[in-house]
């Protein structure tokens, strides 16, 4: 069952400490996968495939600041896997959206990180369960997001 942020109970603070180094070690291992594409442009790329949001709600999706993702982007778009398209309604929003060699990198990417992914859970006992939990993580995540963007707001 998942814990609100707000009243969640204290965890021990060591083995919170260990589970940061582990997620570090995790990260770390797989920048080090050949997967075509870096763990960013990798990131950019599968949120943008999901769905082309407006630049401002993508960099606050990915954590980046917009000019970190406008950098990745543009080199993204000199790359040949994405491109920029007007929308039809209203001229001045520009999408993003991924190209067929774009799509193509990221099969290959998925194929890459989840070959990598899939043989590391194989190695554990509850490879399922430990998926289910990464999953309430990113749910955990866009919730604790969501509600520092609102306090942000709320304070203009």
């Amino acid at each position: 069952m998942a814990r609100s942020v707000a009243a969640a109970e204290p965890l021990d603070n060591a083995l919170t400490a260990d589970a940061a180094l582990t997620l570090i070690r995790l990260f770390r291992s797989m920048e080090r996968v050949h997967a075509g594409l870096t763990p960013q442009q990798y990131r950019v790329l599968k949120l943008i495939g999901a769905g082309g949001e407006r630049s401002a709600k993508l960099a606050e999706r990915l954590a980046v600041a917009k000019p970190t993702l406008t950098s990745t982007a543009d080199a993204l778009v000199a790359a040949g896997f994405l491109q920029r398209e007007a929308e039809m309604k209203d001229r001045r929003v520009v999408r993003l959206v991924l190209t067929e060699a774009g799509q193509e990198a990221v099969r290959q990417a998925d194929d890459a990180y989840s070959g990598w992914l899939g043989q590391l859970l194989a190695a554990t006992s509850e490879p399922e369960r430990l998926l289910a939990d990464f999953a309430q993580l990113d749910q955990a995540l866009d919730e604790i997001h969501r509600a520092w963007h609102a306090a942000k707001a709320s304070t203009k």
